[in-house]
C-alpha cells in the first residue's frame, strides 16, 4: 500500500525543487553521482539519501540523550509512515538540534514534510525499499547508542552488525531501486543484494578508520575491542597511533575493508556497461574508498582524518579514469588490482 503523509499545501514541484536544492548542501560524494542518474531513479535515490541523512542527524546530535534519540528515531519512522503528522514532529525536534548539526542538516529536518511529499510520488516498490531501509537503520542505530563509548564495540562481529545497520542496509536499498529502474538486473538481484551488503560495509569501515580520532574527541569509538586486544591494545586508554600494537590492528581492519571492496567491484560489474551512470555510481564510491585505504596504510601514524583525505586533484583524476574505463571490465579489474597491490587483504 502507498505510504501517505499530510504535508500541507506544498505543490509537488516546490517539494521536488526544495529536495534538489538541499541535496548538495547535505551530501558530499553522493552529490556528484546521484544527480547524474537518469530520471526517475535520481529522484528516488535523492529522496532515499535525504531520509537516511535525517536519521543520521538524529543519531549524531550530541545534546540528545540516548533515551531521547530512541524516542525521536521511533517517532521519525512513524512520521515517514504517515502514522503521525510530520510537521509537529519537526517543530518539536528541530529546536533541540545544536550547532554540531550543520545549518543544512537542521534545515532539512525542519522541511521533512517536503521530502515526504516527494516520497509519496514514487512508485510502491521504491517507497517500500526506502521505508524498509529506515526500519532497519533507525532502531539499529539506537541499539548501538546504548553501548558505544571510548572502549569501542565488544567484538568484530558487533562492528560488522553496526556497519550493516548504517550502510549495508543502504546497499540493499539501492539495489532494490536499481532493479526497479532496470528490470534486466533481476537475474542478478540475489547476487547483487549479497554483494551490496559488503559494498556498504566496506565504505562504512573505511570511513570509521579515517574518522576514528575525530570520533574519539566526541567520546565515541567504533573499533572492535577483541581485535585490538589480540594486538595488546586497550581501546579505552588509546591516545596515539604510535602505541605498540595499534599499527598491526589497523592493518588487519584495512585488510577487511579491502576484502569488502573487492566484492563491491564484483557488484558494480554485474551492471551492464550500457547502464553507464549506474556503473559510475558504484565506481566513484569504490575508487575514493580504495584511495583512502591506501593513505591509511601509508600513514598508520595519522592522528586526523584530514591527513588521509584524498586530495581533490587525485580524486578528479581517478574519476576521469573510471569514466574512461566504465564499460571495460578487464580494464577496471586491472586498475583495481594495481591500485590495491600494496594493501593488506584479510579473509572474510
Amino acid at each position: 500500500m502507498p505510504f501517505t503523509q499530510a504535508t500541507g499545501a506544498l505543490a509537488p514541484q516546490s517539494a521536488l525543487g526544495y529536495q534538489e536544492a538541499i541535496f548538495p548542501q547535505v551530501s558530499r560524494s553522493f552529490a556528484l553521482t546521484i544527480p547524474q542518474l537518469p530520471p526517475p531513479l535520481n529522484t528516488a535515490m535523492t529522496t532515499a539519501y535525504l531520509l537516511c541523512r535525517i536519521a543520521d542527524t538524529i543519531e549524531d546530535e550530541p545534546t540528545l540523550s540516548i533515551t531521547d534519540k530512541q524516542h525521536y528515531e521511533a517517532a521519525y519512522i512513524r512520521a515517514v509512515l504517515g502514522e503521525i503528522d510530520a510537521q509537529p514532529f519537526c517543530d518539536e525536534l528541530a529546536p533541540l538540534l545544536s550547532e554540531a548539526s550543520s545549518p543544512a542538516e537542521r534545515a532539512l529536518l525542519s522541511q521533512l514534510p517536503r521530502v515526504l511529499e516527494v516520497l509519496q510520488t514514487l512508485d510502491e516498490p521504491q517507497q517500500a525499499a526506502i521505508v524498509q531501509c529506515l526500519r532497519v537503520m533507525c532502531p539499529g542505530m539506537g541499539d548501538f547508542q546504548r553501548v558505544v563509548g571510548l572502549q569501542g564495540l565488544e567484538t568484530l562481529s558487533e562492528l560488522k552488525r553496526y556497519c550493516y545497520c548504517v550502510a549495508g542496509v543502504v546497499g540493499e536499498m539501492f539495489t532494490e531501486l536499481f532493479v526497479d529502474f532496470a528490470p534486466e538486473l533481476v537475474v542478478h538481484q540475489e547476487r547483487m543484494a549479497s554483494l551490496a551488503v559488503s559494498f556498504g560495509e566496506g565504505l562504512q569501515l573505511t570511513n570509521i578508520l579515517k574518522d576514528q580520532w575525530e570520533d574519539r574527541q566526541r567520546g565515541v569509538c567504533w573499533l572492535p575491542r577483541d581485535l585490538f586486544a589480540r594486538h595488546g591494545v586497550c581501546l579505552l586508554s588509546l591516545h596515539t597511533s604510535t602505541q605498540p600494537g595499534y599499527g598491526p590492528a589497523l592493518t588487519e581492519l584495512i585488510g577487511i575493508a579491502h576484502a569488502h571492496l573487492r566484492r563491491a567491484l564484483d557488484y558494480t560489474l554485474l551492471i551492464a556497461p550500457e547502464r553507464a551512470s549506474l556503473r559510475f555510481f558504484g565506481l566513484h564510491s569504490l575508487g575514493l574508498a580504495i584511495l583512502t585505504l591506501r593513505n591509511l596504510h601509508r600513514r598508520a601514524d595519522f592522528h586526523s582524518g584530514s591527513q588521509v583525505k584524498v586530495p581533490r586533484g587525485l580524486a578528479m583524476t581517478t574519476i576521469s579514469t573510471l569514466r574512461s574505463l566504465g564499460g571495460d571490465n578487464a580494464g577496471l579489474r586491472a586498475l583495481f588490482d594495481r591500485a590495491t597491490r600494496s594493501l593488506p587483504l584479510t579473509s572474510l
